[in-house]
Parts: C-alpha cells; structure tokens; sequence
C-alpha cells in the first residue's frame, strides 16, 4: 500500500517548494488488509505553523525514506512537527516515548502463554518494532536520547538503507513494509547532559547516530511566528481585544529568558509550551502576573526571582508584579535594544 494522492507544500504547509508530496486517501487506508490504519493517522492542527526547513527535512523521511532525526531544546515541538506532517499526509503514525526502563523485549517481542483450543500454550508475541514494520506507518522514537544504548543496538540494522530486520526469537527476517517510515526525536543529538537541563539523557553510540540520514535542528520560532502559535493554541486569548498585544507581550519575556539562560543568567528557560500555559493561565485566572508565578515563575531558583521579575517588569510594567491586570505595553513601547534581546535567537 502507498500513497496515491499528490499535493503541494502550498497546500498543505504553507509554503512553497518544488517537492510534490504524496498523500493517503481514506480508500488507501480502508483498502489496506493490514487493519484500520486510520485509526492511527494524527488528528490535523489547524493552527499549527510550519518551519519551512524543518518541514521538508522531515518530508525527505515521508517521500524518500530517509531516517529523519529532529534535534532541539525542550518544548519546541519536534514531536509535534512530525506528527503534523503525517496528519496532513492521512499517514498512519506511532510515537513510542522511550526511557532508561525501556527493554528489549519491549521493543521486539516476547514469549507469551496463551490458550488455544482449551489448551495452554507458549507462542510469541510480536513487539512495537516488527508490528511497525510491517504496516505503513511512521514511527517515532520519542526521547531518542533517554533510551539505554545497549537496547537501541535494536535498531542498528533498521536505520540501514535495507532496513530489514532479524527476529532472532522466530528465526526470520522482516523486510519493511514499503511505506514504512522512521524518525526520532532528542535534545541533545546524543551527547548527553551538558548543561544540566536534561538529566536523564544518555551518550548514545556516534555509529549509531551517524546512521541517521537527516538530522534536522527546530529551534525557538520567530517572535511574530511563536506569537501566532499560541494565538492559535488559545482562542480564548484571541478572541481579547488586547489578545495580540498580550500574547506578543507574553512571547518577548519568553524571549528575555532566552537571552538570560544563553548568557548564564537563569538556570531555566521558557519554551513555546510554557508560553502557551501562561497564555492559558492567563485566561483561567484572569491575571497575567499570577499565571505567569503558576506557570513559569514557581519553576525558577529563588535566588533568580529577581532577575525574572526584572524581565516581566521590563514588558509588562510594575502593576503585573502587584497582582493587577496590566494594560498591554502600547506599540513600540519596548526600545530597540529591549525588542532584540526579547528576541533572543
């Protein structure tokens, strides 16, 4: 089973390239004697913005079957960036979220007792890994970096431009199903915890990441984008008369803290996830100043509570510290310098 439909990044993404996209239609899928594989297509975002860069690296993954990995910081949203592509492409998808408890029995299979015919028996039971490759699905190892590199040995000869896959248990070889597609995503490209934000994360093999054909970087989106997003995120806030000046206010302290943790001020730092809590907590409780402490601020060191209350004065003024509803910061109001450091790319 593959893709019959064709369509433009224009259409689907927003923007344009020469790449033709190939696109499941519901007949492909229902046809399919694999099971409802719609079942397993993402739900489609209508608000979510594209990185263009991003977007055709991982289009690479969908139309030539390259192994795709997406690097970035935290909240980012590589996770969700694939999975939006495949809900555009109605491609069926499986994130597996890997971790240090993470077997390779899960992965692969295992035996397992059961009843055939009134009688117990042993059979073996297929894992994530050789049920994906066999359906036309993507697969996405979420957290690439916290899994322990012995059990990811797994999946050395599947990053391989074959991408078969030996089932030792059953003594046969598995060759991927041809709309089979792999990605994963991680923070730190395998290098471990180097700046104490993503303990947990393991050293990965380098043979095994250099397996990986693409590895695409999603960084913090341009303040105008990431103010969209989460516009888009909470309608809500939108719907506000002071909606956009409020989500553009709330992006450009997001921004300080980029610009504070770059330069060893904060030991944290806010993600577009944590910018659209606050935005949601903003319209739960009514107050910017409080759902900022709720969403962000509370997470910060005690002894950096000054220096992010600097940054959330320096947008929104004095009154957001008193626990009042501040009035957007009018148009322009931020100098140069101000705007460039909220920036903070």
């Amino acid at each position: 089973m593959t893709p019959t439909l064709i369509a433009t990044t224009e259409e689907l993404f927003g923007f344009e390239s020469n790449r033709k996209v190939p696109v499941f239609s519901e007949t492909d899928l229902a046809s399919a004697d694999l099971g409802d594989m719609a079942d397993h297509v993402p739900v489609i975002d209508p608000a979510y913005q594209f990185d263009p860069q991003v977007t055709l690296a991982i289009l690479a993954g969908f139309i030539d079957g390259r192994r795709v990995l997406v690097q970035g910081a935290h909240g980012s949203g590589k996770s969700t960036h694939i999975e939006q592509v495949a809900a555009r492409l109605n491609w069926p998808t499986l994130r597996i979220n890997l971790d240090g408890h993470l077997t390779r029995t899960d992965l692969v299979g295992r035996d397992a007792i059961v009843l055939r015919d009134g009688a117990q028996v042993t059979e073996f039971r297929e894992g994530l890994l050789p049920w994906a490759l066999q359906h036309p699905v993507a697969l996405v190892f979420d957290e690439y970096d916290a899994a322990r590199p012995d059990v990811m040995f797994v999946i050395q000869r599947v990053l391989e431009k074959e991408g078969k896959f030996t089932l030792l248990d059953q003594n046969r070889v598995i060759s991927p199903h041809q709309s089979f597609r792999l990605f994963a995503t991680a923070n730190t490209v395998g290098l471990g915890n180097m700046n104490g934000l993503y303990r947990g994360t393991q050293v990965l093999n380098q043979a095994q990441v250099d397996r990986w054909n693409i590895v695409a970087r999603l960084d913090y989106l341009d303040a105008d984008v990431e103010q969209r997003i989460v516009l888009g995120q909470v309608p809500q806030l939108a719907a506000r008369a002071d909606g956009s000046r409020l989500a553009a206010s709330m992006v450009a302290v997001a921004g300080l803290t980029r610009t504070g943790f770059a330069a060893g001020d904060l030991s944290t730092v806010m993600s577009p996830r944590t910018v659209i809590s606050w935005a949601e907590n903003t319209v739960t409780f009514g107050d910017p100043g409080t759902a900022f402490a709720l969403s962000f601020g509370n997470k910060c060191d005690q002894a950096e509570q000054p220096i992010v209350d600097e940054y959330l004065q320096r947008v929104f003024g004095d009154s957001v510290l008193d626990g009042t509803t501040p009035a957007p910061p009018p148009a322009g109001s931020l100098d140069s310098a101000s705007k460039t450091d909220a920036i903070g790319h």
